[in-house]
């Protein structure tokens, strides 16, 4: 039964054979008039696209069946790959609204299209061309090599930014968004699938294109292997370093590359590679030419200085740290300028249309930078250099300020009648000034480091027993170097190991950080290596003294701008000798002119005043001005 079988299925695949070697001629017929049939269809409905009246969700369903016509009848993958560019651009039309985003089934719909058209472009990557220069006349969808008309990089970039778009759109503390930003994921494995595939095959143009937005999704993510090798390269790292390295060197946009640039400079920074970071910031110039590029430009400047100035925070770069994180927090508007937010209208200051756009440009929620994180870290920078200043400078008229968001937080705590104790981040930092400012550094470093603290920042750091350490040992330098610069000119000589003991540090590190302030002149003081005691001088000026000199400044500043107003009133001002000092003779024969063109007349409260005289005019006066002549003076009484 089972040989009569097999013999039965040998005779039908024999003739069937023989029916389609027969009918071969006519098969290729039928398939040439369903291709001539599909491209006609599909050209009435391109034709379509755009016009009034024509339903978009149709167009959507019908390009829909003809994908599937085309699979069915092995139209080859020419056809398909047209068939699903034309899909891809449909979908983006449904919504017309560019302020919105798609749909949920739309989006789905867009990213199944995108992976099976990159799907047939891997398959057929050497007798498939897909480029934006090829004309429709010179289009091949029949046979080898295809030709099609189309740019996978600006459906790329069109499907980033409506993803971005969906995510601004949800509640950031919502379900929604976290559902939403797990298609990141099928985003990112596109974007990846797309790198490879243009890698060889493609212009430098396009892959530096496609190198961005490969960057754009990876320079902000938080690497842990990278911060427990510090001599490997991580495979973030490494990838990050070969994409930008490549745009550095091929682009030819200033744009690309300037993104590029920043986004490298960010990744360092958020991984703790402080030197690598700052000498790309320093070499590329950026901070000279960035007030000329377009916004999203600032905005990515704005976030990478930010990054920069947490990094050097961490690193115990105080001075750099303050540096790079002034410009954004003494404007007020670090929010606006992170782009995590607008900030209320004050006297309608923008515009709906303006609103709108601001809105577009907004960082998708996950991308955020912690802004209480970075008040935090610019007024404890700022403290810890602001209070030492403030204490060496006590009676110096001519100071200057380091932070003025730091002066004002202050003002503001003085002005309040009753400071009870301190409850915001902002409250503890103030207080936490002012126990500095008296030498007490375990009280500083309470208000700093406590529980309350804890929760709202340290523990946002990666390695916060790191962190929360630097900054203990920065509080106790600062506020032994307050302490000296406050009660030097009490003492006649002080013990290293009495401070080392009062600040609980190593004796050698005071021996140090006082050796720095005598070397600097910023103590009078000298070191006596056998006794281990610092002698003061006492050349500083007491406090009688200081006010006294200062008086004096003001007083002699207060001359010279008398004399300088009376020399413009006598018109000498700009008349001076070769010895450099007034010349008088012009402005003695100037003074008598003016005397002899003036006539006194008596006021009727016998006070005297003198009213300009003109010869050409007559006495004769017509309500109480002289109406003759070319002048008309006003009459004083």
């Amino acid at each position: 039964m089972l040989k009569g079988k097999k013999v039965e299925n040998g005779k039908k695949s024999r003739e069937a054979f023989l029916w389609l070697r027969r009918n071969q001629k006519c098969l290729l017929k039928i398939l040439k008039s369903i291709m001539r049939l599909l491209t006609k269809k599909l050209l009435e409905i391109i034709s379509a696209r755009g016009k009034k009246g024509t339903d978009r969700s149709d167009m959507i369903e019908l390009l829909t069946e003809l994908a599937e016509i085309s699979e069915a009848n092995n139209l080859g993958p020419a056809m398909k790959s047209k068939i699903l560019l034309n899909r891809i651009s449909a979908v983006f039309d449904y919504n017309p609204n560019i302020a919105t985003c798609m749909k949920d089934e739309m989006w789905q719909l867009c990213l199944e299209s995108i992976g099976q058209l990159i799907t047939i472009l891997e398959d057929n990557s050497h007798d498939m061309t897909l480029s934006d220069n090829i004309l429709e006349e010179q289009e091949n969808l029949t046979e080898p090599v295809y030709r099609i008309r189309g740019c996978i990089l600006t459906v790329l970039e069109r499907m980033d930014e409506e993803f971005t778009k969906m995510l601004q759109a949800c509640d950031a503390h919502s379900t929604d968004y976290v559902e939403r930003l797990k298609d990141e994921q099928v985003v990112c494995d596109i974007i990846k699938r797309l790198v490879l595939l243009l890698e060889g095959n493609a212009t430098t143009e396009e892959i530096c294109r496609v190198y961005l937005r490969n960057i754009v999704h990876l320079y902000y993510k938080f690497d842990k292997s990278a911060m427990a090798s510090e001599t490997e390269m991580t495979e973030s790292e490494h990838e990050m370093d070969k994409m930008c390295r490549f745009i550095h060197d091929k682009d030819n946009t200033d744009r690309i590359r300037t993104q590029a640039m920043m986004s490298h400079i960010y990744h360092h920074a958020l991984h703790d590679r402080w030197y690598q970071a700052r000498d790309l910031m320093l070499m590329s110039h950026l901070q000279d030419t960035i007030q000329h590029s377009d916004v999203p430009t600032q905005i990515m400047y704005n976030r990478t200085m930010v990054q920069l100035g947490l990094c050097a925070f961490r690193q115990g770069m105080i001075n750099d740290a303050h540096n790079c994180l002034v410009d954004i927090q003494s404007s007020g508007r670090a929010k606006e300028l992170l782009a995590q937010g607008l900030l209320l209208q004050r006297q309608h200051e923008r515009t709906p249309e303006q609103e709108k756009i601001e809105k577009r440009r907004q960082m998708p929620y996950h991308m955020h930078i912690n802004l209480e994180l970075l008040e935090c870290v610019y007024l404890v920078s700022a403290m810890l250099l602001e209070i030492p200043y403030m204490a060496a400078h006590e009676f110096d008229g001519r100071r200057r300020m380091i932070s003025k968001n730091f002066h004002h937080v202050m003002r503001v705590s003085d002005r309040q009648a009753l400071v009870g104790p301190p409850e915001s981040m902002r409250e503890h930092i103030v207080a936490a000034s002012k126990a500095m400012k008296n030498g007490d550094w375990n009280a500083c470093h309470n208000f700093i480091i406590n529980e309350k603290m804890n929760i709202k920042v340290w523990e946002l750091f990666y390695n916060k027993e790191s962190t929360i350490k630097m900054v203990v040992e920065k509080i106790q330098q600062e506020s032994l170097r307050t302490y000296l610069f406050t009660y030097s000119s009490v003492y006649d000589t002080l013990s290293l190991t009495t401070l080392a003991e009062m600040f609980e540090l190593n004796t050698y590190k005071v021996h140090s950080i006082i050796s720095k302030m005598i070397i600097n002149e910023e103590l009078m003081a000298s070191l006596d290596e056998p006794t281990q005691m610092v002698l003061m001088h006492r050349t500083e000026p007491s406090q009688l003294q200081a006010l006294a000199l200062q008086l004096s400044e003001k007083v002699s500043s207060l001359v010279e701008n008398n004399e300088r107003i009376m020399e413009m009133k006598q018109g000498t001002f700009y008349f001076q000798n070769k010895f450099g000092q007034a010349d008088n003779a012009g402005g003695n024969q100037q003074n008598r002119q003016q005397q002899n063109q003036y006539k006194r007349f008596p006021d009727r409260n016998r006070n005297q005043r003198y009213t300009k005289y003109d010869s050409r005019q007559s006495d004769s006066r017509q309500g109480g001005r002289y109406d003759k002549g070319q002048q008309r003076y006003d009459r004083t009484y």
